[in-house]
């Protein structure tokens, strides 16, 4: 779970300026400056920061402007346009004068600088200067800078040169401390490799056994492939043939030759698919497989007791005696609560202490504390009862027998399920033809009962309950069916009119059509369970789009820099000689002119990516790959072969792992809802609406805010007042192993030191640990 950049940082202004003597480690004694390091503890705890830090007042400040949304998103936005700079750089899509480029690049290097300066007054120094991701970033800068004046003093004198140092710019995406995420990504693959290249060589051998074996069978015979070039009489064009046949990019072309001669020779390429393709491959998912699950843990392991250790520390700064234990005091909590999450009303702050101590102390316990982290982030929603305005306005006519009966029909079942069926008919005229009058009326029809529908959902539930922010399918119907009446409404006025000249309109209701099915998913137990997966992957998706995105920038520069202006593409009336050959003689005659590949280029930043998405989906990237071999020399295969085994036999495995572990989490919490203490003890108290149970549809969401404060939390204000777990759908599966994990500590167990925890392999088992290792 990582901090949003738009996410609120404690509000450092509300604790005192008293200074006190720096030192790591060492808390401060005024009670203000230790109510500021409490926090940033607690803050770090909430959000699975680990970023160690100096103690002392003035550090203790630093790194709550270094955490600050501005200062991150002003890295991202300076890591963001130093990665764009290759957009303008020859080759360029939109080409820039190197002044340019290289004064905004220097602009990049001096932001990254500071911001690494920024993070060594925080941290210790003997930590920083052991901390590789901080090497790395400052050996980066000064070998950009050292490439730019290089580049930059022959480009004067007029002597060709390359910018070798763009390669490394994705560095700088990955070893800030805000993108611990996509270094845990790496880890993975890093972790992954000693495993998988064991495989891989076995893999090889078999490739290379293979290809001998075509060599002997198929050289005596001179036979020519369809383009007429001479079958597995070259070796290594033979293992690069094979290699592509485990793609199945070139199957059956590959054999036909052979095949066509004698149709025994069919077994020998059948049973190298089965053992390559099918066996090795599959073998490939599993180690992957079995090494992210195994690391997976480990690294959930490391944050569920980095977790315990922060908020230890935090007791530990803000602990008074009561008696013969050490507690944290009413006030003091309530002000750190402040301090750490300033945006939730009193009402919730009040509920919170609630759940962390007893209704007769004036205290919480150390065990009620450690727990604090996970109680903020249990997203909770405060509601309060209200009349529906209906009621208010017309109470006889609302309440009388009709209207009661209306509202019961609505709160059925029966009318959710009457609606589905009436989707799935819509669904069955929305395939046949539109030009049918019966037809095209019938529209009228399905629209007027959607209207009907969301008028009388609105009659039964409050408008305010109805478009609550966290009611996501009524704000999606409403939408859907507002649009697509304007748009049906349009359309048939421009028909009447025969003023109806585009097809723009038509598409638009055509596309409004067919998202309205979308909303029978939410009806069915299954597709929630599918859907239900695929949102609590998002999170984790941007990780590996960032993964996948220094990927790619890493190929695409090397790329530009081999590849650049070898082959271009020409219109289809050009008069530029070798214009149907993308203006390179070598490829008279190959596939990739004959295909027309000619745009599928290196020339600049654009195509690069676009190869690259190509050669992700594997298919035909042989003739790509063979295409730019002929223009430069045939040992750029290896470009294309390296780029499959990071990409294709790596990453993508790595996702696929992710996705059958997302699976298996989100099937087993159907079966067994996982809920930790503070959820049960939150419905104890009597207070919680359960998800999907709010009565009468009279409880309002008071969008828990400071402008919508409900005050405090005493006996005068609790009649009426509920609370709402936001649904147990929209969470990490991350953040659920996290908690399952953490559920198998013992209250009393702080954990090992810091620097043991950091330093935890897969094979240190700290305790048993039986529902985790089931689960993941």
């Amino acid at each position: 779970m990582s901090e949003s950049p738009g996410k609120s940082s404690p509000d450092v202004s509300s604790a005192g300026n008293n200074g006190a003597e720096e030192g790591c480690g060492v808390p401060a004694e005024d009670p203000e400056e230790n109510l500021l390091l409490a926090a940033a503890y607690v803050y770090d705890a909430q959000y699975n920061r680990n970023i160690p830090f100096e103690t002392s007042p003035k550090a203790v400040r630093l790194y709550y402007i270094y955490n600050h949304w501005a200062m991150q998103v002003a890295t991202y936005i300076c890591i963001t346009v130093d990665l764009a700079l290759a957009i303008f750089e020859e080759p360029a899509v939109y080409q820039l004068p190197f002044l340019a480029t290289s004064i905004v690049e220097v602009f990049c290097l001096l932001a990254f600088f500071v911001r690494l300066v920024h993070f060594s007054k925080v941290t210790p120094r003997s930590i920083f200067w052991k901390d590789t991701k901080n090497i790395c970033v400052m050996v980066t800068i000064g070998l950009n800078l050292i490439d730019l004046i290089i580049y930059g003093s022959l480009l004067i004198a007029h002597i060709p040169s390359v910018r070798w140092s763009r390669v490394l710019r994705p560095i700088y995406l990955v070893n800030f401390a805000e993108s611990r995420q996509i270094r845990r990504a790496f880890r993975s693959i890093r972790n992954t490799l000693p495993e998988i290249l064991y495989v891989f060589l076995l893999f090889m051998f078999s490739v290379l056994i293979f290809s001998l074996m075509a060599q002997k069978l198929f050289e005596s015979r001179k036979l020519k492939t369809s383009e007429g070039e001479p079958y597995f009489e070259n070796y290594l064009d033979g293992v690069f043939n094979l290699y592509v046949l485990v793609t199945t990019a070139n199957s059956p072309d590959v054999m036909m030759p052979a095949y066509d001669y004698n149709g025994w020779f069919s077994i020998f390429f059948i049973a190298y698919i089965i053992l390559n393709t099918y066996i090795f491959m599959s073998v490939f998912l599993a180690v992957v497989y079995n090494n992210y699950r195994k690391h997976l843990k480990n690294e959930i392991r490391k944050l569920a007791y980095m977790k315990r250790r922060k908020m230890v520390d935090a007791f530990n700064a803000l602990k008074v005696q009561e008696g013969s234990d050490f507690v944290i005091s009413e006030t003091t909590w309530l002000k750190l609560v402040k301090l750490v999450a300033p945006d939730i009303s009193n009402s919730h702050r009040q509920l919170l202490l609630r759940v962390s101590k007893e209704d007769y102390q004036r205290h919480v316990g150390k065990e009620a504390f450690i727990r604090l982290a996970d109680l903020l982030n249990i997203q909770v929603i405060t509601m309060k009862a209200r009349m529906h305005p209906f009621e208010c306005w017309m109470p006889h006519l609302y309440r009388c027998a009709a209207s009661r009966f209306i509202r019961k029909v609505v709160l059925h079942k029966g009318f959710v399920y009457a609606f589905d069926v009436v989707i799935v008919v819509n669904a069955i005229f929305i395939a046949l033809d539109d030009k049918n009058p019966l037809i095209s009326n019938a529209e009228w029809v399905f629209l007027s009962l959607y209207v009907i529908e969301i008028l009388l959902k609105l009659y039964t539930y409050d408008p305010r309950s109805f478009f609550a922010k966290s009611q996501f399918w009524n704000w999606f119907d409403t939408f859907i069916i507002i649009a697509a009446l304007i748009a049906t409404s349009v359309n048939t006025a421009l028909k009447s009119a025969s003023l109806y000249k585009s097809q723009e309109i038509l598409d638009i209701v055509f596309i409004l059509r067919v998202l309205r099915l979308i909303r029978i998913i939410d009806s069915i137990q299954r597709f929630r369970v599918i859907m239900n997966t695929l949102i609590n992957i998002l999170p984790t998706m941007l990780t590996f789009c960032g993964l996948i995105l220094t990927i790619y920038y890493v190929f695409a520069i090397i790329g530009m820099e081999i590849f650049k202006n070898k082959i271009k593409f020409f219109p289809e009336d050009s008069s530029e000689p070798y214009a149907q050959e993308c203006g390179a003689e070598a490829l008279r005659g190959s596939s990739f002119a004959k295909n027309k590949y000619c745009k599928n280029n290196f020339n600049n930043l654009g195509s690069a990516f676009v190869v690259l998405v190509e050669l992700t989906v594997v298919n035909q990237w042989h003739v790509l790959a063979t295409g730019f071999a002929l223009v430069t020399h045939q040992a750029a295969k290896l470009y294309f072969i390296a780029f499959h085994v990071v990409v294709v036999i790596m990453i993508i495995n790595i996702f696929v792992a992710f996705i059958l572990e997302a699976f298996f989490v989100e099937y087993s919490l159907e079966k067994s809802e996982v809920e930790t203490a503070i959820e049960k003890k939150i419905q104890e108290l009597g207070m919680a609406v359960q998800e999907g149970d709010i009565p009468t549809g009279k409880l309002v969401d008071n969008m828990d805010n400071c402008e919508n404060d409900l005050g405090g939390f005493g006996e005068e204000n609790q009649k009426g007042l509920m609370f709402q777990i936001a649904s147990k759908r929209y969470r990490t599966v991350d953040a659920l192993l996290q908690r399952m994990f953490e559920a198998e500590i013992p209250p009393e167990d702080e954990g090992p030191p810091m620097e043991d925890i950091m330093n935890l392999s897969p094979s240190d088992l700290y305790i048993e640990n039986p529902t985790f290792n089931s689960a993941a």
